[in-house]
């Protein structure tokens, strides 16, 4: 790594971040666990595998429409879990909490955590809490992490996308990332854009009662469905194309994206996850994601068309190809 600081940059999820994994984290950590890159580690059992994730949250502003830090927290690491195929079961919370903070605020994350924890069905289990000095946090970070158990027939890596494989998304990409911008400019938008965090565990164990050959399931998170598409074809050494029209985005999204610069294929989401199944049940698939609270939008996006090289294509409304790209810089800091 040529790089000689920490900028935002490395937080992006994107090149950046990416290189910063490879070239330092791996570097010294590395093993057979770890190197799978995957939302989570899949670890061996006697049983059932057991799925262990974890993550931190430093979102800002604390509030926005749709959700807030502490319900954000949950469904992150509940779906980073899911993402690997697990049934969610347990977290574990730990709070850094900036001296002079409000104590009814914190109650009120704490309670939404409650409410999300609830309905995703896994237990707060334990936990940890920090009080820094005035300055020293900008209000509240949270970790949490989490453990979920993988039936012993499932095997869903970014490895394993596969020619023939396709695409389905559960619903519109960039929402989560506009709210958040939207709330942290104070911007006037015609229609407030609510962000789409929402728990996605529930999706994942109905389209594995379909079939266990789901290959790839990840959650398109920091650098949208465009960088999580390149991560996937780059673990998989495989070509990813995308048909533009198909890709499902709400027409505010689009419009303040318009206004103001941005792609949404490249803006956080925090309750979209993008599956890859062979098209022999890509159909059924689609239908079981589609009688669920959050799957209802579902939609298919694109193929993978071969796996002679890596690279992700955009077909376009105009009935070109584009090379679609990961996210080479910071877009938004702080989104979750």
């Amino acid at each position: 790594m040529n790089e000689k600081i920490i900028t935002l940059d490395h937080g992006s999820g994107g090149k950046i971040s990416n290189n910063l994994i490879k070239t330092v984290f791996l570097k010294y950590f590395n093993n057979k666990f770890l190197k799978e890159l995957h939302d989570g580690a899949i670890l061996p059992s006697s049983n059932k595998k057991i799925a262990f994730s974890t993550d931190s949250y430093t979102v800002t502003p604390l509030f926005f429409p749709g959700g807030n830090i502490g319900n954000l927290a949950i469904h992150g690491t509940v779906n980073d879990l899911a993402m690997c195929g697990a049934k969610p079961k347990y977290l574990s919370v730990s709070f850094i909490i900036e001296e002079g903070f409000s104590v009814e605020m914190l109650e009120k994350i704490v309670f939404s955590m409650a409410e999300s924890a609830r309905t995703a069905k896994v237990q707060i289990v334990t936990g940890d809490t920090k009080v820094v000095g005035h300055g020293e946090v900008d209000g509240l970070y949270i970790n949490t992490a989490g453990i979920g158990f993988i039936d012993k027939n499932v095997f869903i890596s970014a490895r394993h996308a596969q020619p023939g494989d396709v695409v389905i998304v559960n619903g519109p990409m960039g929402n989560h990332g506009i709210s958040i911008l939207a709330t942290r400019e104070n911007l006037q938008l015609e229609q407030v854009v609510f962000s789409d965090t929402a728990p996605l565990s529930e999706i994942v164990i109905k389209i594995l009662s379909i079939t266990e050959e789901i290959h790839v399931l990840r959650d398109p998170t920091r650098g949208g469905l465009a960088t999580t598409l390149n991560e996937i074809s780059q673990e998989s050494n495989v070509e990813i194309e995308i048909n533009e029209e198909a890709i499902p985005i709400d027409e505010n999204v689009r419009d303040a994206c318009e206004i103001l610069g941005y792609d949404p294929l490249y803006l956080a989401n925090e309750g979209k996850m993008i599956v890859f199944v062979p098209e022999k049940y890509s159909r059924e698939v689609l239908d079981e994601m589609k009688k669920c609270q959050y799957g209802d939008h579902s939609k298919i996006i694109g193929k993978v068309i071969s796996d002679s090289r890596n690279g992700v294509y955009l077909k376009t409304k105009i009935g070109g190809k584009r090379v679609l790209g990961m996210l080479s810089g910071e877009q938004l800091p702080r989104i979750c």
